[in-house]
């Protein structure tokens, strides 16, 4: 299925540096030891795709600094294509503390002011290298600047309109924004171009309006998305498709950190999708059944990430969720050469 080879998801925005406590429990300026590593919402998910064994690439900015130089090739040891993550003298790249509580749960102090990855711009619009992946994932965390704005909805569009998969995990931070506002009149701009959308619980009534999934799925679907998917954390997830909600189960786990669980579902639903329908990414072809095996199977990936600390180090290889791959979607793999 496809072609062996083929450039299957291209992740636009930011990558970071993640700075991990190496103990739990302590507040930011507690703790004396930290462990570096890569991070970024979109930069996550290359990651994860890459992994499991697709190919990825990132598209973005960072800086003409040492972390940036960690980044890249931090992203290149994963598998990453990192041709198009374009080192920039106009900012730092950023930098991400995180800390950590005894239950997994976070609290962020960033250090993104005017960093190298708010610098996306038309230059770092290439519609051919965008259009020879099968998808194209955005988020907005790196779109403060309008130029930057603009450069997404260009990809955006250009992308839908060459029947690519487009998809969108907006993944929340309203305090990066001056005005959130701006962010939610540019989340409905982005909206009509995806073709998938994930929200988290508590990013729904921001996005549509209302905290009810049900309502929140059929606003995405009337804002033009053909597949919205929203995560509700332990309890698994639910997606909208052809007029059917259906609900999934997330896997039973511990939870030692709850950073990039969301990036981790993407990671395997978007390695799912360019798989099973890599010769018709509108997903005409998609049906109820395999949707909700994929879902099932991105569940399972997002639930191995809080296993350990960090958004990158608990994202799967794919022998280990092979287990939890459809019967399909291992055929299909196959057919493109993946062991």
């Amino acid at each position: 299925m496809g072609r062996p080879g083929q450039l299957e998801v291209v992740c636009v925005g930011e990558a970071l540096v993640d700075f991990l406590p190496e103990q739990r429990g302590l507040a930011v300026h507690q703790v004396e030891r930290w462990v570096r590593c890569s991070g970024g919402s979109p930069a996550n998910v290359a990651v994860g795709v890459a992994r499991l064994g697709g190919k990825s690439a990132m598209v973005g900015a960072v800086g003409q600094d040492d972390f940036g130089t960690f980044l890249r090739e931090s992203l290149a040891r994963e598998g990453v294509d990192v041709s198009r993550l374009r080192p920039t003298g106009e900012g730092k790249t950023g930098l991400v503390f995180i800390s950590l509580s005894e239950t997994g749960e976070r609290s962020f102090s960033f250090y993104r002011t005017r960093a190298a990855e708010l610098f996306l711009g038309e230059q770092d619009v290439d519609e051919g290298f965008l259009g020879s992946a099968r998808a194209v994932h955005f988020g907005t965390n790196s779109l403060l600047f309008r130029e930057a704005q603009r450069a997404v909805l260009r990809m955006a569009r250009s992308a839908r309109a060459a029947d690519r998969i487009v998809s969108c995990d907006p993944n929340l931070r309203l305090h990066l924004w001056t005005d959130p506002a701006e962010l939610k009149a540019l989340i409905g701009l982005i909206l009509p171009s995806a073709t998938v959308v994930k929200l988290s619980e508590d990013e729904l009534e921001f996005v549509t309006g209302t905290t009810e999934p049900e309502a929140a799925l059929a606003v995405l679907r009337s804002a033009g998305v053909p597949l919205p998917v929203i995560t509700l954390g332990e309890r698994g997830a639910t997606f909208l498709w052809q007029d059917r909600q259906v609900w999934v189960s997330a896997p039973k786990t511990d939870c030692v950190d709850a950073t990039g669980a969301g990036d981790g579902f993407m990671a395997g639903l978007l390695f799912g999708l360019t798989r099973l329908y890599p010769d018709a990414p509108s997903l005409q072809r998609a049906t109820v059944g395999e949707l909700r095996e994929l879902v099932s199977f991105a569940c399972t990936v997002g639930a191995r990430v809080v296993e350990k600390v960090g958004a990158v180090g608990g994202l799967p290889m794919r022998a280990d969720v092979e287990r939890a791959l459809p019967g399909f979607l291992r055929a299909a793999a196959s057919d493109d050469g993946v062991p």
